[in-house]
């Protein structure tokens, strides 16, 4: 009898034994989810300064940003591109504390920033007014904040001293605000903010008082000090160079949405939408239809009936989609007739007609007529001096490109051009 029933009792004891490991495995499982978890946010905490999640920002019925999720990495020069009331002010004001977001939530260094007033965030704003105390020297300006914040003397002394080096106004610490240039006025308000040591400077269009030349300069001056410094700036602009010089990444807007977010030369490269291509440089686009595509090489047709080659770079398009073929002026190439063999090699070759010639110093602008049926506008680099070309309006040409020289926008529903202005410029000539 005891013989029969050991069997029995051991089949008991190992079902014991399974369910135990069960538990031991689902412990352990949930310690290694746990750690993964702790890791994962380490990781987001060391590789991100600004986070924006499902942020959404009303006044009344109007729907200034929408939905916005958008990640700023620590030690990057941001920036928020788009025209006038896109949303790129309104996001910066809710980074700083000075609105708060109707939904969503955002968080500085990983840590949830609603409710928390600007002064107790650790970012600074510059403005593009300046906002420096008229009674106050340079110095007195960017000790300001440190005394409010009643930082040691010595202290203050010290990182003014920096600051003000940083920004190679030091000899100009006794003057005031109105003994300065416009970009001398600016670079105080830069030390000024630098000053107190941000986690994240703010910079709503700091440049957009200034003249062309000095706008310029300090573009590089401030990517270089952001550089020095390795704060994360984001800068606020509706100026499509100036972003495209500076930026290391940058989100282009349009009415509250965030169109595309990438690097200058992607972006610029490959735009995702008609907007997009028609607001970043000059493009032209044509509305379309794949005829059909082998491997990466799409066959299109225009609406107006012009056959073009492009390179499909990653976009899920078969043969009948509508797209749009975006071409940039400096992309086309342009020859005289007689010299149209040395187009040979392009996939896209075309007969043209020049309808305006502008000459601009480096290049020299057209704007063509292909085949009777498009007008482009094409950029020409003056690269010889007495061996220039002199064209003339009628003249009958050959523009030409590659089929990688293009790229497709599957986005074609918003922002294409309400206007052919190039076609209003053309009958007034």
């Amino acid at each position: 009898m005891p013989r029969a029933d050991a069997p029995a009792t051991e089949t008991h004891d190992s079902g014991k034994g399974r369910e135990r490991m069960s538990q031991q495995e689902q412990e352990m499982a949930a310690v290694v989810a746990t750690r993964t978890e702790t890791a994962s946010k380490l990781a987001r905490e060391q590789e991100y300064d600004i986070e924006l999640e499902h942020v959404t920002k009303r006044f009344g019925d109007f729907e200034a940003v929408k939905d916005m999720q958008l990640m700023i990495r620590k030690g990057e020069f941001f920036s928020l591109l788009g025209p006038s009331g896109c949303g790129k002010t309104t996001t910066l004001r809710m980074v700083a504390g000075f609105e708060q977001p109707t939904e969503g939530e955002i968080y500085l260094s990983n840590t949830p920033v609603a409710g928390v007033p600007p002064y107790r965030r650790n970012v600074n704003t510059v403005f593009q007014n300046y906002a420096l105390f008229p009674h106050l020297s340079v110095w007195e300006n960017v000790a300001f904040g440190l005394k409010r914040k009643r930082v040691e003397k010595n202290e203050i002394v010290t990182r003014v001293g920096e600051a003000l080096e940083m920004v190679e106004m030091g000899p100009m610490k006794e003057r005031k605000p109105s003994q300065l240039s416009g970009g001398q006025q600016q670079r105080v308000a830069l030390a000024r903010a630098l000053v107190n040591r941000p986690t994240v400077l703010l910079l709503d269009e700091p440049l957009g008082a200034l003249d062309a030349k000095l706008r310029k300069a300090m573009q590089l001056e401030l990517k270089k000090l952001q550089s020095d410094v390795g704060i994360t700036f984001i800068y606020v602009t509706h100026d499509q160079e100036e972003a495209l010089t500076m930026s290391d990444r940058l989100a282009v807007m349009s009415q509250g949405l965030v169109e595309q977010v990438g690097k200058p030369a992607d972006i610029y490269e490959n735009p995702e939408s008609a907007f997009v291509a028609n607001f970043i440089g000059v493009s032209n686009i044509y509305l379309s239809d794949v005829v059909s595509r082998t491997g990466d090489i799409a066959e299109c047709k225009t609406d107006k009936g012009l056959g073009v080659k492009v390179l499909v770079r990653g976009q899920d398009v078969k043969a009948g989609d509508k797209v749009g073929i975006v071409v940039r002026p400096e992309k086309l190439s342009i020859l005289p007739v007689a010299q149209a063999a040395d187009l040979a090699d392009r996939q896209n070759v075309y007969d043209a007609t020049v309808k305006a010639v502008v000459y601009i110093g480096s290049v020299t602008q057209f704007i063509v007529e292909i085949e009777g049926k498009h007008l482009a506008q094409v950029l020409y680099q003056n690269l010889f001096h007495t061996e220039r070309e002199e064209w003339h309006q009628d003249q009958k040409v050959k523009v030409a490109f590659w089929d990688d020289s293009c790229s497709l926008i599957t986005d074609v529903e918003r922002g294409m051009a309400e206007k052919d202005l190039m076609g209003e410029v053309v009958k007034r000539m």
